[in-house]
């Protein structure tokens, strides 16, 4: 006898877990999250999920410590409700920039998510873009790490072509990424930019390594946060000689003003997942939104009927 399929939401993406369920045919579990006068909070599950097959969809977006604490307690919830097997979706996975020492005395705070998440009860992750693939190695249960380019390679593909189109990366460590649009874009040319930081969320310097003159630039990046290095990276580009400019990023962070900074920028469009809430009124007229919600509704039907979800890397 196969265990159900149960999906239950976290308040920081609603309408995104509404899309998946949408999408598998499946109704939200009945949830209730109360939050006391001192910030606490307490969750109550509605429905009988024993020996059931329940997925949490929750991103840890900001406010971040909230989420993060929120989906924890849901998990625990269900651990004591004799769930039979609990995964935790995690459209945008919060901290995972802070997946290595950069300096003494500071701690690998992705690590410690990692540790929590299982301690909680999870037994699986399922994720997307990853700031740092190797941090599923900080899990000790499978982890599944999904990837939102091969959605926005056909919506790119058909707005800007594939002639006289250049990928770049904001850095050397975003090359791998690049890479895979390029490829899938009929191998089109790669540049990167030489980036130095002052500190956190502080670009001191780029220098652009590549050809870029008279080109259309995309501009690949996992993670829109402050839109400074996007910003600073559009303005060296347009040096550099560039055409045209446009933005192609994962994680819609969209920190303080950002959005307003990169809707003033010369940047030409700005293409984002719908992995963190945003209303389409706030983010501007620059910002194109395309939804991840039926890679992960496919990728829970694989999960719940155990078959491979490997094509989904690719």
């Amino acid at each position: 006898m196969s265990r159900p399929l149960l999906i239950f939401s976290g308040r920081s993406n609603a309408a995104f877990s509404e899309a998946v369920a949408s999408t598998l045919a499946v109704s939200l579990g009945a949830l209730e999250v109360e939050q006391f006068a001192d910030g606490e909070l307490s969750v109550e599950i509605g429905d009988n999920v024993r020996g059931g097959d329940v997925f949490v969809i929750q991103s840890t977006s900001t406010p971040g410590n909230d989420h993060l604490m929120e989906l924890l307690i849901i998990i625990d919830a269900l651990k004591r409700s004799s769930a039979g097997r609990i995964t935790a979706a995690i459209p945008y996975f919060g901290y995972a920039r802070q997946d290595r020492k950069v300096k003494p005395r500071v701690p690998i705070t992705a690590k410690l998510i990692a540790d929590m998440l299982t301690t909680a009860g999870a037994d699986r992750v399922l994720t997307m873009d990853l700031h740092a693939g190797q941090m599923m190695g900080f899990f000790d249960i499978p982890v599944d790490n999904l990837y939102a380019l091969p959605i926005m390679v056909p919506y790119i593909k058909s707005k800007y072509g594939t002639n006289g189109v250049t990928i770049v990366s904001p850095d050397v460590g975003g090359l791998e990424r690049a890479r895979f649009l390029a490829t899938r874009l009929d191998n089109a040319p790669l540049a990167v930019i030489d980036k130095r930081r002052a500190g956190p969320n502080k670009v001191d310097s780029m220098t652009v390594v590549g050809e870029v003159e008279g080109e259309i630039c995309i501009i690949v990046d996992d993670i829109a946060d402050t839109g400074g290095t996007l910003l600073k990276a559009a303005d060296t580009l347009i040096k550099a000689g560039a055409k045209r400019v446009v933005a192609c990023c994962v994680h819609a962070v969209f920190s303080g003003d950002s959005c307003k900074k990169l809707n003033d920028s010369i940047i030409e469009e700005v293409i984002v997942s719908d992995t963190i809430a945003h209303q389409r009124s706030a983010v501007g007229a620059k910002v194109t939104i395309l939804s991840v919600a039926p890679l992960f509704a496919e990728a829970i039907r694989r999960i719940h009927s155990d078959d491979s979800i490997s094509s989904l890397f690719r």
